[in-house]
């Protein structure tokens, strides 16, 4: 019998500590694993710890002590240049701010990431682009300006720009925290449909509706997991999107 596939993302006694008259102790001994496939929320009050787990997860800052295996590289030690390669190759951003070039084209928006690879040709680049926002449902927006977009619009490209280098786990920090109900559950509905093609997402939020999408919720407080639970059937964001909009018109 073979072993079984080890966790995408593993952290053992994570600990955070940011320096001062008064040491701020962030991440307390922080045990986690992630699947592959997995979608995952991390919910917690402010200052509980979730925000400096997910920089440590997507290797923005080094923890104090601990452990990451990150698609089973040890990535705690790393310095800032090893990160930057690890966050280029293997991990996906999705910030509450959509962070897109103006007066550039969604397509030109998507492409930025690949810049750094110099083995991709260009044409490569604008077809894998070009693929990404076919896959957030924008093929027909490849031209458009941020400022010619909604604010959904907005957050898909910035999703097609996470997914173009193709990362082993897409990290979302409070994506839906600058858009109105409706457009947050069709872009969970969105970050569902993309999990349950393969992509593992973990998830930052302080909404229970919003970690309701997921299908499994970490809870941080004071820097500690006090809850890991599994959610049998996660709330059908594009269904609830679909209720609200026929509400609303």
């Amino acid at each position: 019998m073979s072993a079984p596939a080890p966790a995408l993302l593993a952290v053992s006694r994570l600990e955070k500590v940011y320096p001062g008259a008064e040491p701020v102790h962030a991440l307390r001994g922080i045990d986690l694993a992630v699947e592959h496939g997995e979608f995952l929320a991390l919910m917690g009050a402010s200052g509980s710890g979730k925000s400096t787990l997910m920089n440590l997860l997507g290797c923005l800052d080094r923890p104090t002590a601990g452990r990451y295996l990150l698609d089973g590289e040890d990535v705690a030690g790393l310095d800032r240049d090893q990160r930057a390669r690890v966050r280029n190759r293997k991990i996906g951003f999705v910030f509450q701010g959509f962070n897109l070039l103006a007066r550039t084209s969604a397509v030109e928006n998507v492409e930025l990431p690949l810049v750094y690879d110099a083995a991709l040709h260009s044409r490569e680049a604008r077809s894998r682009a070009v693929e990404a926002l076919a896959q957030v449902g924008l093929a027909d927006r490849l031209e458009h300006e941020p400022s010619q977009l909604s604010g959904g619009q907005q957050q898909r490209v910035a999703i097609a720009r996470a997914l173009v280098n193709r990362p082993a786990i897409l990290l979302a920090d409070e994506p839906t925290g600058n858009l109105d109900t409706a457009t947050s559950m069709e872009i969970l509905a969105l970050l569902q449909e993309l999990n349950r093609g393969g992509t593992t997402i973990v998830l930052v939020t302080h909404e229970a509706d919003i970690a309701a999408c997921a299908g499994r919720i970490v809870t941080l407080s004071d820097g500690r997991i006090v809850g890991d639970e599994r959610v049998a059937a996660p709330l059908d964001a594009a269904a609830r999107a679909a209720a609200l909009r026929e509400v609303a018109a």
